[in-house]
C-alpha cells in the first residue's frame, strides 16, 4: 500500500523556497506548523493564486490588482471581502508585487494571527513557484524494494528477490556510465496524471549496499556524475529466478512484458530470467533501448512476422 504523505507546513514551504521567492514576514510566524493539505481537499482548486473569495486558495495572493479592486469597494463591502478572505482560514497571505499590506489586512492578519508574508515578485511567478513546490510536496507517494537507476537517460527501477544480484549489477551499470539514484528503498510520488518520479531517501543518498563489500558510497568512489537526484520512474525490469519449466513456457519471439501499478498509473515492466553466464547489465541496456523503440511505435516482433510473411508469399508459387 503506497505511503501516503499528502501535507506540508507553511513554515516548511518557507524554509524551503522562501529564499528563492524573496518571502519576508509579517504576521504570524509563530504558526509555522499550520498544515497545508493535500488538493483532494479542494477539489482540484489551485492552492495557491491571486485573491479569490469565492473558492478560496490555501495561499491566497494579492498584488496590485487585488488591492486596487479591495480599494474601490464601498467601505462595507472591502469590511465584509476581508471578513471573508479571513472566514475561509487560509493557510497564509502573500502580498507580491512589493505592495504594502492595506491597516485593515494587517490588523486582520493579527486579530486571526494569519502569517503574512511579503514580496517584491510578481503574483503569478509567485504562484507558479508555490503550486510547483506543493505539487512535489502534497503528493502520494510509495516505497518500493528496488534499485532506481537513469539507464541512457531513463528512469529504470530494478526488481527482485532479495540477493538476487540487484545492487551488483547497479553497481556494474555506473561502471558502464550510467547513474544511481537510489538504493534498496527509492521513493516514488506521482506528481502529474502521468508521471511519476523517484528520488532517494536523504539517510540513504549516494550510498548502495553490496553483499561482502557492505556499505559503498559511490559518489567518492565514482564522482559526483555517478548519482542522480531524482528521475521520472518510465520502465521496470524485474530479475526472476526461473526453473526449466518455467523457461520453456516463455514467448521467446515476444519476450516478457506486462505492467506494474504505481501509485494508479501503469509502468512498462519486463520479466528478466537470471541465468548463469548472462551478462545482466548488457540485457538491461538492451531492454531500455527496446522500450525506447516501442515508445516511437516499433516493435521487433511485429516487424520479424511482417518479413517472415512477405517471405512466404514471395516463396509460394502462384495457382
Amino acid at each position: 500500500m503506497p505511503d501516503i504523505s499528502s501535507n506540508t507546513s507553511i513554515g516548511e514551504l518557507v524554509d524551503e523556497i522562501g529564499s528563492r521567492l524573496q518571502l519576508k514576514w509579517i504576521n504570524g510566524e509563530n504558526r509555522r506548523d499550520l498544515i497545508i493539505s493535500d488538493q483532494d481537499d479542494y477539489q482540484g482548486q489551485p492552492l495557491a493564486g491571486s485573491l479569490n473569495l469565492i473558492h478560496p486558495n490555501q495561499i491566497q495572493l494579492i498584488g496590485t490588482e487585488e488591492i486596487a479592486y479591495l480599494d474601490g469597494l464601498l467601505n462595507s463591502i472591502r469590511r465584509e471581502s476581508y471578513r471573508q478572505l479571513f472566514f475561509a482560514e487560509p493557510a497564509a497571505i502573500i502580498c507580491t508585487d512589493g505592495v504594502e499590506p492595506p491597516k485593515e489586512l494587517l490588523d486582520s492578519a493579527e486579530t486571526t494571527n494569519t502569517p503574512l508574508l511579503i514580496t517584491e515578485m510578481s503574483d503569478r511567478l509567485v504562484a507558479n513557484h508555490l503550486n510547483y513546490y506543493l505539487s512535489q510536496a502534497l503528493a502520494e507517494r510509495d516505497t518500493i524494494h528496488g534499485v532506481f537507476k537513469e539507464v541512457f537517460g531513463t528512469g529504470v527501477l530494478l526488481t527482485g528477490m532479495a540477493a538476487v544480484g540487484k545492487s551488483e549489477l547497479a553497481l556494474e551499470l555506473i561502471t558502464r556510465g550510467h547513474r544511481l539514484i537510489a538504493d534498496d528503498a527509492p521513493e516514488f510520488s506521482r506528481i502529474a496524471p502521468d508521471i511519476v518520479t523517484g528520488v532517494c531517501p536523504p539517510l540513504l543518498q549516494d550510498f548502495i549496499e553490496v553483499r561482502g563489500l557492505g556499505l559503498l558510497n559511490v559518489r567518492r568512489m565514482f564522482g559526483d556524475t555517478s548519482i542522480k537526484k531524482g528521475k521520472y520512474l518510465r520502465l521496470i525490469i524485474h530479475i526472476a529466478q526461473m526453473d526449466d519449466s518455467t523457461l520453456a513456457r516463455l514467448d521467446r519471439l515476444t519476450g516478457t512484458y506486462s505492467t506494474r501499478n504505481v501509485l494508479g498509473l501503469e509502468i512498462p515492466k519486463v520479466t528478466v530470467p537470471l541465468a548463469p553466464g548472462r551478462n545482466m547489465a548488457i540485457i538491461v541496456e538492451t531492454a531500455v533501448r527496446q522500450y525506447m523503440l516501442r515508445q516511437q511505435g516499433y516493435e521487433a516482433s511485429e516487424d520479424f512476422i511482417n518479413r517472415q510473411r512477405k517471405a512466404i508469399n514471395e516463396t509460394t508459387p502462384d495457382e
